[in-house]
């Protein structure tokens, strides 16, 4: 798991037939779609501008160490040659994504739909397009575990060492979807041995309904650190697959935050591109990357290989530390002054991450009484940091502090 702890950002491409819609991943449920009426998605998904060279090289400029391509999703299309269906693109889309990312250096990951609306015995349930049809047809879920559990192996036999596994998604139990599945209907534990035999060291997340190798917030940032590993599963705009008209994509600081956010809590961030029906990822989304990108070329050991820090953070900061390395990510500008509580007498140089340019501390008297120009004592042990009045140009300020 050293890999995962230590590269911290990744990224997620959803891509499939229903980026020819061109609104949402669940467009086929969301409007109630038959196969026919969703069949002119898959015949014309014919992706010529698919480069996926191109995409890998994108994420290593962000600063993104792992790429995870969605193989199937819930449509049940499929994104490889697969022997068990033809329901699947007119060629192997995921050899060349695997050698492009081996080319640049990037961790390989797949993800797995446990969901199929296409199969002819996946039983119908509350997330299914023909959930209001009656009456149910009877269907024998047994047969589509065997489908399944013979996609993975497909999936792990083909294309050498893959690095990390995102199956999605058990819902039992829920209240929003009547008719949920779980472990016993993917057949979790059979699957993730067998899973575990063909890749040995692969990272499997939780959404098998069983414990993985970590938890997966999605669509949210955690207040506090979660249990063991995770991972942060966030969206540029709201939508997993290309949405053309979503507008609300989020801003290159908040994504920046978000990903400091992360690490400070000892977590990692999988952030994620929609490409097109031709197979380009939106320029939106690359221009927001290539924003990402330039700050992670100046900051990013303060994000590579760090986790939280023991100190308490001072008011819309972020610690992270890695060793004798603690960075102070200040999320607003404060006039001056940032007191770092229980910092004093431990730390015995400071500077900008950007520019290396020193930032000078003191120690004040904590019976020191504020007069005219002179500022008041702070609590013992509180370092105060003295800053330039004029914020760094770079999305979030970074101090890194040399712990004694």
């Amino acid at each position: 798991m050293n890999w995962f702890v230590n590269d911290r950002f990744g990224m997620f491409v959803h891509w499939g037939a229903y980026s020819l819609a061109a609104r949402h991943e669940w467009v086929k449920t969301r409007e109630k779609l038959t196969d026919a009426q969703y069949q002119p998605y898959v015949d014309h998904f014919s992706p010529d501008l698919y480069d996926p060279v191109a995409w890998a090289r994108t994420a290593k400029a962000a600063g993104m160490r792992y790429v995870v391509l969605t193989t199937k999703h819930h449509d049940g299309f499929c994104l490889w040659d697969s022997d068990l269906t033809d329901y699947k693109a007119s060629r192997d889309l995921v050899e060349p994504f695997v050698a492009a990312c081996r080319a640049e250096g990037l961790k390989v990951g797949f993800y797995h739909s446990l969901i199929d609306w296409h199969h002819p015995e996946f039983p119908v349930d509350g997330t299914h397009p023909q959930r209001d049809v009656r009456p149910l047809p009877e269907r024998d879920i047994s047969v589509y575990r065997r489908y399944l559990h013979g996609q993975v192996k497909e999936l792990l036999t083909r294309y050498g060492t893959v690095d990390y596994l995102f199956f999605d998604f058990s819902y039992a139990g829920r209240s929003d979807f009547w008719g949920g599945k779980g472990p016993e209907d993917w057949g979790s534990k059979e699957l993730l041995a067998m899973v575990r035999e063909l890749q040995p060291g692969i990272l499997v997340n939780d959404r098998l309904g069983i414990p993985g190798d970590f938890v997966t917030p999605e669509q949210y940032q955690p207040s506090a650190p979660m249990p063991g590993l995770w991972e942060a599963c966030q969206t540029l705009n709201g939508s997993w697959g290309y949405d053309r008209d979503n507008l609300d994509y989020k801003s290159a600081d908040l994504l920046v935050k978000m990903l400091v956010d992360g690490v400070s809590k000892g977590g990692n961030l999988l952030l994620n591109v929609g490409p097109d029906g031709r197979g380009r990822i939106d320029p939106r989304a690359t221009a927001l990357l290539a924003d990402i990108g330039g700050w992670m070329d100046l900051h990013e050991r303060s994000i590579r290989g760090c986790g939280p820090a023991e100190y308490p953070a001072p008011p819309d900061c972020r610690y992270t530390r890695r060793g004798d390395r603690l960075y102070l990510h200040l999320f607003s500008w404060p006039l001056r002054h940032v007191h770092l509580p229980g910092l004093a007498g431990k730390v015995r140089y400071t500077q900008l991450l950007n520019d290396a340019s020193e930032i000078r501390f003191v120690s004040t008297d904590p019976d020191q009484e504020a007069q005219n120009t002179r500022m008041g004592g702070q609590a013992p042990g509180t370092l105060t940091l003295e800053l330039p009045v004029q914020r760094p140009d770079v999305l979030v300020p970074v101090v890194e502090l040399f712990l004694e």
